[in-house]
């Protein structure tokens, strides 16, 4: 960490030691939102594009002779097909499924639920044999499931929740897209979010190499003679993840000096209180690295209004 005298009129540190202390006792602990639990305008999207198929196959629920009704379904709105791998919590519409490996070789047998106009006896046979063989056409007939349609809405909520990591991820630059925002307009600054080498150069003539070609800044900030760009980053848990990540940005660090832009670092979450070491040799090493606390107070604002 590059020490400034800011540190010392904002944070009371004298030196960028105690600057780290701060900065490890000061991480947030969470920044859950209410809409991180559940997306639920992603949810009922997925919900209502099939919600009349399964409207369909609600006709199924507590018939003695289910196999024989359904094939006569089948027959009749043979595009219910799509919406069964719903059923079974699957995205994808096609199978390999291992049927035998007891006879000293591997035996498979394919199956495949993309929508189609019309189905061929065999075709029902199979969605037959997968629907009774993965336990759905019991849970049926035995209205163990009472309501399809309410059956597939928990499967997509319990799916959904796949991308809490993701949203955590999202939130933290929500939060400091929100914060930057202000500071730009307060100062009259440009700022432009998921930065593109290319978005940067069409937007202010500002040459930026990119260390690989998928890279995209966070945010990119422009004042009267720099351009900052900027990461973010939340991290909840521990994990190898973090390690990596805190060598990632001192080469990126590296790579930015060496064009003349300034690079800040806004990391936070108790997740990196199982990997201080690593944060600490990248905290000393970029010039500068920031947890939200000392976004709120004020460092943010103060460097990135600093003209050289």
């Amino acid at each position: 960490m590059k020490y400034n005298s800011l540190f010392s009129s904002y944070l009371n540190c004298s030196n960028d030691s105690e600057v780290f202390e701060y900065f490890q006792t000061t991480l947030t602990d969470s920044i859950t939102v209410w809409n991180y639990f559940v997306d639920w305008q992603k949810v009922l999207k997925k919900f209502a594009d099939m919600e009349i198929h399964l409207n369909t196959l609600n006709y199924l629920i507590g018939k003695d002779n289910i196999e024989e009704e359904f094939a006569k379904l089948l027959e009749i709105s043979p595009q219910i097909v799509s919406v069964i791998p719903i059923l079974i919590a699957c995205r994808t519409a096609t199978f390999q499924i291992l049927t035998d490996y007891e006879s000293g070789k591997f035996s498979y047998k394919s199956f495949n639920f993309q929508r189609q106009t019309s189905l061929s006896p065999s075709e029902i046979e199979d969605i037959l044999e997968f629907t009774r063989k993965t336990g759905l056409l019991e849970l049926f007939a035995k209205k163990t499931i009472k309501s399809i349609p309410d059956y597939v809405l928990g499967i997509e909520v319990g799916l959904d929740t796949n991308a809490r990591k993701n949203r955590g991820g999202n939130t933290m630059e929500v939060i400091l897209e929100t914060l930057i925002r202000d500071i730009c307009e307060q100062n009259n600054l440009l700022y432009i979010s998921q930065a593109t080498s290319e978005k940067i150069k069409t937007a202010w003539n500002i040459d930026v190499e990119v260390d690989k070609s998928s890279r995209r800044f966070d945010f990119a900030v422009r004042n009267q003679e720099n351009l900052y760009l900027i990461e973010a980053n939340f991290y909840g848990g521990g994990g190898s993840k973090l390690k990596a990540t805190a060598g990632e940005y001192k080469t990126l660090f590296d790579f930015l000096s060496k064009q003349g832009h300034k690079f800040i670092w806004v990391t936070d979450g108790l997740g990196w209180k199982t990997a201080l070491r690593p944060l600490e040799e990248t905290f000393r090493y970029i010039d500068y690295t920031l947890n939200l606390n000392m976004v709120i107070r004020g460092l943010l604002q103060e460097l990135i209004t600093i003209t050289d």
